[in-house]
């Protein structure tokens, strides 16, 4: 029973709370830890669901082929190159690390994209949303 105005205060945070927790699953919020995109099963696709480290760094090297970064007016790096990005994402992923691409493209858009490793090495207790195709 709510008996004063804090309560009440306190009740509106808690069902508010509640609400953007129950739409996360299926909103276009991004989640705060790269693992919890595991939690978000509309936005899992087979397409993008792969038993192996080659199928993921493919489609990154495409997604980034496809929107390559902004270049710096005084011709120094903006960002790590994508043999760099490639190289990263090729020795942690074997080992359950996520990885994350973010940067602006010429056109000042900010393009973001990851892969995230199921079962995830720091949440293990969050299923993955998809088996992988055989």
């Amino acid at each position: 029973m709510i008996t004063s105005p804090e309560d009440k205060g306190q009740q509106r945070a808690l069902d508010r709370y509640r609400e953007a927790a129950a739409e996360f699953q299926s909103g276009n919020v991004p989640p705060t830890m790269t693992g919890y995109w595991l939690m978000k099963k509309d936005h899992a696709a087979h397409e993008r669901t792969w038993r192996d480290v080659e199928g993921s760094l493919a489609w990154l090297t495409r997604i980034y082929e496809s929107s390559p970064p902004m270049e710096r007016p005084d011709g120094l790096k903006a960002y790590s190159s994508l043999d760099t990005k490639v190289e990263y994402a090729a020795d942690v992923l074997p080992h359950g690390v996520d990885v994350s691409w973010v940067y602006y493209t010429p056109s000042d858009n900010l393009v973001s994209y990851s892969v995230v490793c199921c079962p995830n090495r720091f949440h293990p207790e969050i299923s993955c949303p998809l088996s992988p195709p055989a």
